[in-house]
């Protein structure tokens, strides 16, 4: 008898993952797919896909699980999946991180919005919406985001065994980071008690949207421009890469700056924007003005190298990065 709550049509339970370089979820996949296979005695696979191979990049996770006797000869990536989750609730500004879920899938969702208001954000029309505050958990129990998904995910996929997960973390982390294995620990069992869930009912007459995909456009010879021109080139003036941060953000605090530029030195994307005004003997002098956080990926280097305190590592919050935006010149150049 199989132990597998659903099953598509080629007799297979999907996992999707949806998520950005650097919070783990690659790894995330792997224990996920160990923990069927070696814990529950089902045939599992888990692969990776992304681009660039960097930090704030969006990287998606595929999992699937079977019974042990059926092959998986499957290795595309998984589009119609019964579980997504969704590591990073900023992907949703550019990706359609819903796509291709059934009217019974379970989307998990790291923020610390309520059901309500995510089922808005990602403009679900049925399912069941999941939320739990990895990032929060995480920075109280100065532990890693994907172990408090792993968490989440475990209590979504009922027939994985959370025990199995905590002897994984334990065994993989005693030995060279024995202080280390206890955070993981909590932050794990947090994840996994913390979800909230909410169903959303398929209103009759509805049927849910059809799985597509974006990353990859049909060009062929009726489609694609003349000679094949690049016509929107990579650039940074009209790049957003505010989706790459991970939970933390730079504040600034103007009274405390001494306008010495060592945040500019250190910045790797040119978020500070300058103005030059007279100094207090009327001789002309750059100050700082502000952060274009449009550009700002949450690297934090600025708020090390600056020695006033002028700048402080602050847990991200709804809107902030918008409302407390200072344009770069050229930006206004650009708009007239």
């Amino acid at each position: 008898m199989s132990i597998l709550p659903k099953k598509n049509d080629l007799g297979f339970f999907e996992i999707r993952l949806e998520s950005i370089g650097g919070l783990g979820a690659n790894l995330a996949g792997k224990m996920l797919a160990e923990a069927g296979v070696v814990g529950v005695g089902l045939n599992g696979l888990s692969f990776s896909s992304y681009g660039s191979e960097k930090k704030g990049s969006p990287v998606k996770a595929h999992i699937r699980f079977c019974d042990i006797d059926t092959q998986i000869r499957d290795t595309s990536p998984v589009e119609r999946p019964h579980v997504v989750g969704i590591f990073h609730e900023a992907l949703s500004k550019t990706i359609n991180v819903s796509s291709g879920i059934y009217e019974d899938s379970i989307v998990l969702v790291n923020s610390a919005h309520s059901t309500e208001e995510l089922k808005d954000k990602l403009k679900m029309v049925g399912g069941i919406i999941a939320v739990v505050d990895a990032t929060g958990i995480s920075l109280e129990e100065q532990n890693r985001a994907n172990m408090a998904m792993l968490g989440g995910l475990f209590r979504l996929c009922e027939f994985l065994d959370p025990q199995i997960m905590r002897d994984v973390i334990r065994k993989s982390l005693e030995k060279k980071y024995p202080q280390a294995v206890e955070p993981a620990l909590r932050t794990f069992d947090r994840g996994y008690n913390e979800v909230k869930f909410q169903t959303i009912a398929l209103p009759e007459g509805h049927q849910m949207p059809a799985f597509i995909r974006h990353d990859t456009p049909v060009l062929g010879y009726s489609t694609q421009s003349m000679g094949g021109t690049i016509t929107n080139p990579g650039n940074s003036i009209l790049k957003d890469i505010s989706i790459s941060r991970s939970g933390m953000m730079p504040h600034f605090h103007e009274d405390k700056c001494i306008h010495c530029a060592a945040c500019d030195t250190a910045c790797p994307d040119f978020c500070f924007v300058w103005d030059e005004l007279p100094d207090k003997k009327g001789r002309p002098q750059m100050f700082l003005q502000g952060i274009d956080y449009q550009y700002c990926k949450g690297c934090l280097k600025c708020v090390v190298a600056c020695p006033t305190e002028a700048l402080s590592d602050e847990r991200e919050t709804e809107g902030y990065g918008e409302a407390n935006r200072v344009p770069h010149r050229f930006d206004l150049v650009l708009k007239q």
